[in-house]
C-alpha cells in the first residue's frame, strides 16, 4: 500500500467519492457526476488529477466523448481500504454539494 496515495485520496471529498464509485466497475464521467452528485466539470478534472497520480486509467484514451475510466490495482486497493475503514457509498453520495453555503 502506497501511504502517500492513500492520504492524498482521503484529503479530498471528491478523490474519495470517485474512487469508491469506480470500485464496482468501469464508469463514463457523466455516470459518475449522476452517481456521485457531484458537478461533472468538478468530476473531469479529479478524474484526471487521479490518472496523473496512476490511480484511475483511461480504458478508451482514443475517444473525445464517453471516454471511460477504470481503477489501476493501486487504486483498488484504496478502495477496499476505504470500504474496510467505514467509507459507505450511501452516506457519502446523498446530496448535490451545496456551493453557496
Amino acid at each position: 500500500m502506497d501511504w502517500t496515495l492513500y492520504g492524498y485520496v482521503i484529503a479530498s471529498e471528491y478523490r474519495r467519492r470517485i474512487i469508491l464509485s469506480l470500485f464496482d466497475r468501469p464508469k463514463s464521467p457523466k455516470e459518475i457526476s449522476e452517481e456521485t452528485k457531484l458537478y461533472l466539470s468538478h468530476v473531469s478534472l479529479t478524474i484526471y488529477d487521479l490518472v496523473k497520480k496512476g490511480l484511475v486509467e483511461c480504458l478508451t484514451p482514443n475517444l473525445k466523448k464517453g471516454k471511460i475510466f477504470s481503477l489501476t490495482t493501486t487504486g483498488k486497493e484504496i478502495a477496499e481500504l476505504l470500504k474496510t475503514r467505514g467509507c459507505s457509498y450511501d452516506r457519502q453520495f446523498s446530496q448535490k454539494r451545496d456551493i453557496t453555503s
